[in-house]
Formats: C-alpha cells, sequence, structure tokens
C-alpha cells in the first residue's frame, strides 16, 4: 500500500468550515464573534483551522496564530498571545506596536522591561493592540490547545470576550474534550464563555463510513476496497488522524495497528496508576464495552478498589460510562492495543475466567450474545474441546438469527479445530461430511462465494452420489450456483447430472426444493429446460399439498416464465408467487419474489412500483441474512428504478449500500454498472476507474447473457464519452456481434441507440446499416424499448420530426436523462432546419464544403460532451450559423429556447453537468444564453470541480500539479483548464485567473 503521510483534502468537514465563515461574516458586520472548536484527539481540530485559514488567502483578512504549550497549569504565561504577537512583528516591524512596546513587554522580554503595574497594562495593551488591527480590516486571532492554557492565558482571553468585545475581531479556539477530567480548569472557563453573546461552541463528530472511504481514497490515490474501508471504519472509528496512521503502513489490509499507533495509545494507559492499569487489562479481555458486575466476577477485587481504578480510567478519559450503566473503552484502539499488550500466559487465563464466568451466569452479557461470548473466550484461552463444542453452539445461534456472516466464521472455525480434538465427531454428533455441507451452505448464504466453492468441492469429494441422490444434488446445483458467480463456466454439467440425480431421489418436500433451486439456476442458462423443471417441482408439490413447497414451486416458475413469455403476462404469476410466500412466512423465497417482480416491473415501464417491490424486499433480506445476495439485488433493481425516475442521489445512495456489503464475483456487477453509469453522466473523475473494473468482467469465461450485454452498454457509452468517435464505432461493432442482441429486446435496444449515435458520430454507414438490420428484426413491447427505437431511427436518419417522436417517447416511459438528451437533439434539429431554410441557396452552393464542416464541427461538440454517456450528438455546423440563420427568417426562437430550458433543467437537476455543458454551449452558440438558469453574471458557468480547478490556476500551479492536488491525471487537468478558458471567453491562464476574481467566481 502506497500512500500519502497526510490528507491533502478535508473530509466531512463542509457544514464546520460553514460554521466558521459564517462567524467571520459576522465579525465584518461589527459583530464580536468567537467559535471554540472542540473534539477528541486527532478528529481533525487543526486542520480545519488550518483550511479556513486556507481559503482566506487572497482575502482582507489578517489572520494571527498562538499555540498553547503542555507545561501544566503553572507555565509559561500568556504562551499564544506571546507566539502571535512575534509573528506579527516578524512580518511588520514594531511599527505596528504603536508605541506600546513597554506595555507589551510582559509578553515579549526583548522588547525591554515591563511596567509595575503588569496585568492591568498589559490586558489594555492587547485590546488596543486587537482593536488597531481589526479597525483596518476582519482580524481572525486562532488559538489552538486551550486545554493546555495556563490561568492568565484563560483570563485574557475572557478579558477580550466579555469586556474589550472588538467589534471585527473573530477568536477561534481548539480544546480537546478527552482532556477535560471532570477537575480540569477549562471545564468551568468554557461554561462562563458560554453565556456571553457571540459565543458559539463547536463540537467535531467523527468521520462515518462514506467519510473513511472518501480519505482512504485520498490517502492511497486510488478508490479503496470495501473490505479495507470496514476494516479501518471499525478499527479507527472516525478519527482522521487514526485513519491516516492505518494508510501510512505498510499493511495492504490495516490489520496490525501501526507501531506508533501503538506506542501512542498506550503512552495514556501508562501513565495511569498501577491498579487502574491492570483493570483496563482485565476490561480489555471483555471487549470494548464490559459491564460492572462480569468485570467483577473476573477482575477477584474488592469493590472499593475496582471502583477507584474505574475512577481513575474515566477520569483519563479512556473508558466512559454508559446509560446502562455499563462502561465502554473510548477509542476501540486503545482496548485493542492493551489486549495485545498481554502476557501470554495472562491472555489465555484471563480469556477462561471470562468464558466461566458468562457460561455460569450468561445475564452477565447482553441478551443472545452468551453463545458466541463463550466460544470466543474458550477459542482465546486456546482450550480445544471447549472451544470446539461452544463455536458449534454458538454458530447453531447464529443462524437461528439469520446472522450468516457470523455462523460462516464459527463454523470455519469448528473446521480449523476438528483435526485437534480426535474425538470431534462424538463431541459435536455430526460426521466431517455434514459439516462441510452446512459451512458451505452458510458461506453461499454469507456471500462468501469463493469459500463456498472450496467447502463444496471437498464435500462432493468424500460423497457417494448414487447412494445419497438428494444431497449430491444439493451440492451440486450449488456448484453450479457458486461456478456461475465467479464467471469460471455456466454450470451446465453440473445442473444436468443434479436433474438426473434428482428425478432418482425420493419424493419430498426436500426434492420440491432442490428442483425449485435447479430451475432457478437453469433460468440464467436454458429457459426451456429451466421450465421443464419447475414443472416437475409443480407437480411434486401439488402431490405433497405442503404450502411451503406450493410457495418454492411457484417461484421457481414464475421466474422460468420470466424469459419464456413477455413480462407482463408473467407479472400474475409472480405476484400470486410473491403473495403465497408473505402468507407462509418464507422470507428467503419471499425476497427471491420480490428480486424477480420489481426486475419485472422495470421492464415493463412501472417505475414507482418497481421502487416499492423493491424497498420492502430489502426489509426483508436484511432480516433472513441475505443481503449480499439478495439484498445486493434489490438494492441495484431499487436504484435502476431510482434513476429512471431522475432521482439519481437515492439511487446513488442504494448503490453506497451495495458497496458497502461487498457482494462477490459478478453480484457485485449489479451495482458497478450502474454506479459508473451515473458517475460518467455526471462527468465526475472517478468514472473511469469504474468502468475498468466493470470492463474487466468481459475477460472472465462466462457471464450470463443480460449481464454481458449490460456491461457491452457501458463500454459503448465510456467509449462515446471519450470524444473518440473511432473507438465508439468499434465498441458498438462489438456489441453488435454478441449473439445475444437478437433475442434480448431489453438489454438490446440500449445498445442500439449508443451504436446509432456511434455510428453518426463516425459516419459509418456500414456500422448504421447493421443497426438498421438488428432494430428491424427486434421486438419493442415497452414504453422504454419504444423509446430508445425511436432514438436510434432519429440518430440514422436525423431531422426535428424524427427527434420530437423520440421526444414523446421518452415522455411516455419516463427516464429522465434520457428525456433531456432527446432534447438537446431536438433543440439543435430545430436549429439545424431553421438555419438550412435561411441559408437554402447558399447551402445549395456549398453543399460539399458544408457536409465536411458538419462533421469536423460534430466531432467538436462531441468532445465538448465528452464526459456524458448518453449525452445526444450535436450538429455544431448549423449550429455555428443558426442565430444568424434565425435573425435573418424571424424564426420563432422561443420554441428552441424552452426545449433548450427543458433540458438544462432536468440535467441540474440530476447533476448531470456534461450534458449541462453541452446545452449551455449550444445556446451560447445560438445567441440564447436566457435559456440556462438565471445566476449571477459569471457564476453559473462553472461546475464545483472548475472552480477548484480554477483557484489552483489561479495560485499559478501548472497542470502536473492540479492533476496531483485533485487526484486527476494531467490530462483531465488540461481539459477543465481548457473548458475554463472557453467558457470565461479568455485566451489564456492568467486573463482566466483575472476574470475569475472579478467576478468573485472564488469566493466561498
Amino acid at each position: 500500500m502506497t500512500a500519502q503521510a497526510h490528507s491533502e483534502v478535508l473530509v466531512g468537514r463542509e457544514s464546520d468550515l460553514a460554521a466558521l465563515r459564517d462567524a467571520l461574516k459576522r465579525t465584518r458586520s461589527a459583530e464580536p464573534s468567537t467559535v471554540l472548536v472542540g473534539g477528541e484527539a486527532g478528529v481533525g481540530k487543526t486542520r480545519l483551522v488550518e483550511e479556513f485559514r486556507r481559503g482566506l488567502a487572497g482575502e482582507p483578512v489578517r489572520v494571527l496564530t498562538g499555540q498553547c504549550l503542555e507545561l501544566g497549569e503553572e507555565g509559561l504565561p500568556f504562551a499564544p498571545f506571546a507566539g502571535a504577537v512575534r509573528d506579527l512583528l516578524r512580518a511588520e516591524g514594531t511599527g505596528v506596536l504603536d508605541g506600546q512596546q513597554r506595555e507589551l513587554a510582559l509578553l515579549l522580554p526583548e522588547l525591554g522591561p515591563p511596567p509595575q503595574q503588569q496585568r492591568g497594562l498589559l490586558f489594555e495593551a492587547v485590546a488596543a493592540l486587537l482593536g488597531r488591527l481589526s479597525a483596518e480590516q476582519p482580524l481572525v486571532l486562532i488559538i489552538e490547545d486551550l486545554h493546555w492554557a495556563d490561568r492568565s492565558t484563560r483570563d485574557l482571553i475572557g478579558f477580550l470576550v466579555r469586556a474589550a468585545r472588538l467589534p471585527q475581531l473573530l477568536l477561534i479556539a481548539t480544546y480537546r474534550t478527552d482532556e477535560l477530567h471532570r477537575g480540569h480548569p477549562l471545564r468551568p472557563f468554557l461554561g462562563e464563555l458560554d453565556r456571553v453573546r457571540g459565543v458559539q461552541r463547536h463540537e467535531l463528530d467523527r468521520l462515518d463510513r462514506d467519510g473513511t472511504a472518501e480519505m482512504l481514497a485520498h490517502l492511497l490515490g486510488a478508490e479503496p476496497d470495501p473490505a479495507v474501508v470496514d476494516t479501518v471504519n471499525d478499527r479507527a472509528q472516525g478519527i482522521p488522524f487514526f485513519i491516516e496512521q492505518f494508510a501510512g503502513s505498510a499493511d495492504p489490509a490495516c490489520g496490525d495497528i501501526p507501531a506508533t499507533l501503538r506506542d501512542l495509545l498506550l503512552s495514556r494507559v501508562d501513565q495511569l496508576p498501577e491498579p487502574a492499569q491492570r483493570v483496563l487489562r482485565v476490561a480489555a479481555v471483555g471487549g470494548t464495552q464490559f459491564g460492572h458486575e462480569l468485570l467483577t466476577r473476573v477482575a477477584g477485587m474488592e469493590e472499593a478498589d475496582l471502583e477507584a481504578a474505574l475512577r481513575a480510567a474515566v477520569a483519563a478519559q479512556l473508558v466512559v460510562v454508559l446509560d446502562d450503566g455499563g462502561y465502554e473503552f473510548r477509542h476501540a484502539l486503545v482496548r485493542e492495543a492493551v489486549h495485545d499488550d498481554l502476557l501470554p500466559g495472562e491472555h489465555g487465563r484471563l480469556h477462561a475466567r471470562y468464558a466461566r464466568a458468562v457460561e455460569a451466569e450468561p445475564h452477565l452479557v447482553g441478551i443472545g450474545r452468551a453463545a458466541a461470548e463463550i466460544a470466543h473466550h474458550w477459542h482465546a484461552a486456546r482450550d480445544h474441546p471447549r472451544a470446539l463444542v461452544t463455536a458449534k453452539v454458538a454458530a447453531d445461534e447464529a443462524g437461528r438469527r439469520y446472522a450468516w456472516g457470523e455462523q460462516a466464521r464459527l463454523l470455519d472455525r469448528v473446521l480449523e479445530l476438528w483435526e485437534d480434538v480426535p474425538d470431534a465427531a462424538a463431541q459435536l454428533g455430526i460426521d466431517h461430511l455434514d459439516l462441510l455441507e452446512e459451512a458451505a451452505l452458510v458461506a453461499l448464504d454469507a456471500g462468501d462465494h469463493m469459500r463456498a466453492l472450496s467447502l463444496t468441492r471437498a464435500a462432493l469429494g468424500d460423497l457417494d452420489a448414487e447412494a445419497e441422490p438428494l444431497r449430491a444434488g444439493r451440492l451440486l446445483v450449488r456448484r453450479a450456483k457458486l461456478l456461475r458467480s465467479a464467471g469460471k463456466a455456466d454450470g451446465r454439467a453440473e445442473c444436468e447430472e443434479a436433474f438426473r440425480l434428482l428425478l432418482g431421489a425420493p419424493r419430498g418436500t426436500d426434492r420440491v426444493r432442490l428442483l425449485a433451486d435447479l430451475a432457478h439456476v437453469l433460468a440464467g442458462i436454458d429457459r426451456d429446460r429451466a421450465a421443464e423443471v419447475a414443472d416437475a417441482a409443480m407437480a411434486d408439490a401439488a402431490e405433497l399439498g405442503d404450502l411451503r413447497a406450493v410457495v418454492m414451486a411457484e417461484m421457481a416458475y414464475g421466474l422460468a416464465c420470466a424469459g419464456r413469455i413477455p413480462p407482463d403476462e408473467a407479472l400474475p404469476t409472480i405476484r400470486a408467487a410473491v403473495e403465497r410466500a408473505r402468507e407462509a412466512g418464507d422470507l428467503p423465497s419471499l425476497t427471491r419474489g420480490l428480486v424477480n417482480l420489481s426486475d419485472q416491473l422495470y421492464e415493463t415501464g412501472a417505475y414507482e412500483e418497481s421502487v416499492a417491490a423493491a424497498a420492502e424486499g430489502l426489509q426483508d433480506a436484511d432480516r433472513a441474512g441475505v443481503s449480499r445476495t439478495n439484498g445486493t439485488f434489490l438494492r441495484a433493481n431499487y436504484a435502476e428504478a431510482l434513476i429512471a425516475l431522475g432521482r439519481w442521489d437515492e439511487a446513488d445512495a442504494r448503490l453506497a449500500e451495495a458497496a458497502r456489503l461487498c457482494p462477490p464475483n459478478a453480484l457485485a456487477l449489479h451495482w458497478m454498472r450502474l454506479r459508473a453509469h451515473i458517475r460518467l453522466a455526471r462527468g465526475r473523475d472517478d468514472a473511469e476507474a469504474l468502468v475498468t473494473r466493470v470492463l474487466s468482467f468481459l475477460t472472465r469465461p462466462f457471464l450470463l447473457n443480460e449481464v454481458r450485454l449490460a456491461v457491452h452498454e457501458l463500454r459503448l457509452a465510456a467509449a462515446l464519452a471519450s470524444g473518440d468517435p473511432e473507438a465508439a464505432a468499434e465498441a458498438a461493432r462489438s456489441s453488435l456481434a454478441e449473439p445475444a442482441t437478437k433475442a434480448t429486446p431489453r438489454y438490446t435496444w440500449p445498445i442500439l441507440s449508443l451504436a446509432a449515435r456511434a455510428a453518426h458520430q463516425a459516419d459509418d454507414k456500414a456500422l448504421a446499416q447493421a443497426i438498421r438490420a438488428r432494430a428491424a428484426a427486434l421486438p419493442r413491447r415497452f414504453p422504454a424499448e419504444r423509446a430508445h427505437a425511436a432514438q436510434t431511427e432519429a440518430h440514422l436518419e436525423g431531422g426535428e420530426p424524427a427527434w420530437q417522436a423520440a421526444v414523446d417517447a421518452w415522455r411516455t416511459d419516463g427516464h429522465q436523462y434520457e428525456l433531456a438528451t432527446a432534447l438537446l437533439s431536438l433543440a439543435e434539429s430545430q436549429a439545424a432546419a431553421h438555419a438550412h431554410t435561411a441559408h437554402a441557396h447558399a447551402a445549395h452552393a456549398h453543399a460539399a464544403h458544408a457536409h465536411t464542416d458538419a462533421r469536423v464541427a460534430d466531432a467538436r461538440l462531441a468532445h465538448a460532451q465528452a464526459a456524458t454517456a448518453h449525452a445526444a450528438h450535436a450538429h455544431a455546423a448549423t449550429a455555428a450559423t443558426a442565430h444568424a440563420a434565425t435573425a435573418h427568417a424571424g424564426v420563432d426562437r422561443a420554441a428552441i429556447a424552452s426545449t433548450l430550458a427543458e433540458a438544462i433543467a432536468i440535467a441540474e437537476s440530476l447533476g448531470a453537468t456534461p450534458l449541462i455543458e453541452a446545452a449551455d454551449t449550444l445556446a451560447r452558440r445560438l445567441g440564447l444564453r436566457a435559456a440556462a438558469t438565471p445566476a449571477t453574471p459569471g457564476t453559473e458557468l462553472l461546475t464545483a470541480r472548475e472552480r477548484e480547478v480554477l483557484r489552483l490556476v489561479a495560485e499559478g500551479h501548472s497542470n502536473s500539479r492540479i492533476a496531483t492536488t485533485l487526484y486527476i491525471s494531467p490530462k483531465t487537468a488540461s481539459v477543465h483548464v481548457s473548458r475554463i478558458i472557453a467558457k470565461l471567453e479568455v485566451t489564456n491562464r492568467v486573463e482566466a485567473a483575472a476574470v475569475a476574481h472579478r467576478l468573485g467566481l472564488l469566493d466561498g
């Protein structure tokens, strides 16, 4: 792992920065302001203040900074003020003191002997100095680490805040909340300041998981693996300093605490009295949270001694008291460091004590946790026989709670211990094959597919298939699923062998369930064969008359039907199966049915209903413990419908949830593909990395046809976004070569509409003809398919009527982004048509020349829209002359302006920056700048990212340095700079910076 030592980007502190900026605004209005910034060590107080100070560069604001010293209550008096004034003198000379050197000599001995009446004169002199400075321009005085301040420093601050109340002074003081024990002198001082008008207490929170992920991305220079994010988030608990330490370690998995961080954590423990340290060591064995009664049982101390030791730990802010009367280590890393510091004998002895205590009194831990706690402690104590038995008991308990992940880890532990316990089978009451199969099934439910594949292979190797056809069928179906998920094979051979074995197996509910499961697997390979298997399951279920068996069989039949008959005809069967599963309380079948239902509703264009079905399924998936499998499908279906409805932020949140679940292998494609589309359409710099991850799946031996086509669609969209017509045309030809494009309208039509755009941009007539032929043979069953068909025709044939038909079709369907791109193309075609009318004679005389210019200009506008995956093709040449033409012909420019305004409004609601830019470019060429959303002149031109780039341009950074600072490529930085220069209508970087300052584009 290669990482920066510190993050150059402030993460998750927008609201905190806003609070400081608001305070400065009040100061500029002659209102005295004080902000007391609190937070635990490492949370980012100094980093926040530094970022605030950096944002003031170039503004008419003076900033002074002073640092309190860790010298105790009787340390160096007035240290932060002395430091601030000394820096001021270095910068501006003694003239700034206005003859008050003698009064200020108590701060700086080098100014001469101090006067006799020191304190009062000093306070007045400091106030006078700050008053003069703030009279010229607002003054920000920053005092760091107020928790170390001496009494004199606190008194002077109190005088400035309560008595002097300088109108243009903003005082910012930082302090550590975890240093403020009950008797700390800063506690009452802060309470006194709280009562003064203009004083604001602001405490920094820890970062959440998303903040941790963003910070790691900046530190590592790449998007981190979700598992690494989870590890760092769980252990660093949102403390930025700890996150930096983990990212800077040499361990890619962030497994061990870095040595420097461990020493820092233990240094505070070492300052405690020995009895308190001993209690902390005992408590650390019990976990991050621990109850008083359990600690009493294990520690073996007198109650008074135990309470005294705990009081010392609480006073040192290493342990906090919970509302329920228990305790918690203030930070999990402190507990981990203390636990890892135990001697080997001490480690085993204490864990064994905890195990015995919880076995004797299970109520000493949380409800439902006793089995897991006992198993953990016996395993840590290295008592293998007890660890084996208790791990299996805890695994069974976890399974009853649908905690598949926990159960899988416990069963792996049982397998590890099996060889260490001679009579393991007798103690557990199961044989090794039973354990292997159970562990494989649970690993599958937990989403650890590669582990499940290994366990399944081991179980099949130990099994006599002919003697146990049901078990063999079950394992073969599972292996087929896992091979398909990993992209290693389609699993057909395993499915066929499983069907053969199951047909010869005894009839019963188990056989129905396995046949239903087999039909589910075959549905992605051979729909007809899946229907045959589902029919067999239905026949068995009907004969048995068992409700649960009927539900499973109907669900399998509904899935098979979904691929063989139109979705609108399959929906009644699917809805009935879902309702039966709901009535039976069969959560696994219900979640599977809701996955299928939400998907079919999406295909028919019922997007709101699709959202509702997926939302219901999510609750059940979490309860059933299948969040990483069916839960991933549900979140992807949920997001896909939200994307269609234009609710992109909500969709991205659902996809972020799916990413955090870290679904294995090809399951991850569902969220990655959709998120990549959003990032492309929003022009985000991190889109390329995600697209690359998705496209890597095309190299695998097997992908489901629907998934492969969806990946090809993304590949084509990314190629169009690159602005390279030839690359886009090649991607289109590759997509059309897929055999599945002849039989899957839902996934083929989006490819055709993008391919038509690529053919038009590249002027590839052969490709266009191939697209026409494929489109002519493809059904147009539902609104989205009909809209894609209309857009395909519009790209290939052109003209205002064709694009109006595409717009109308997208309105009927409801896809918002596609509607906006069609509106933009409609506006272009309207402008082109009017320009053609106005210049008919000139166009006839120069037809060949105009054709050439049109293709060149068309490529230029395609490059202007390069970051969007779906923005409609621009007719730049006709647009370039349209303003003059429309003025000459008296054309109704309002119609074009209205079309553009609607496209821009939709794009703005989606955050589709490249589409906004393309529409704005066309509007300016047509002289229709009013089409964009009204804003302060100039300020609507630049995106947030472009403002970041422009700020660095104004500071004199090169493209390479901008790229390094913002974690983008130099090529991307160059594109941003070129766009900025074009938008501001200047000729170079210097002029761009000057215009930006004049228009206030760098404010805020």
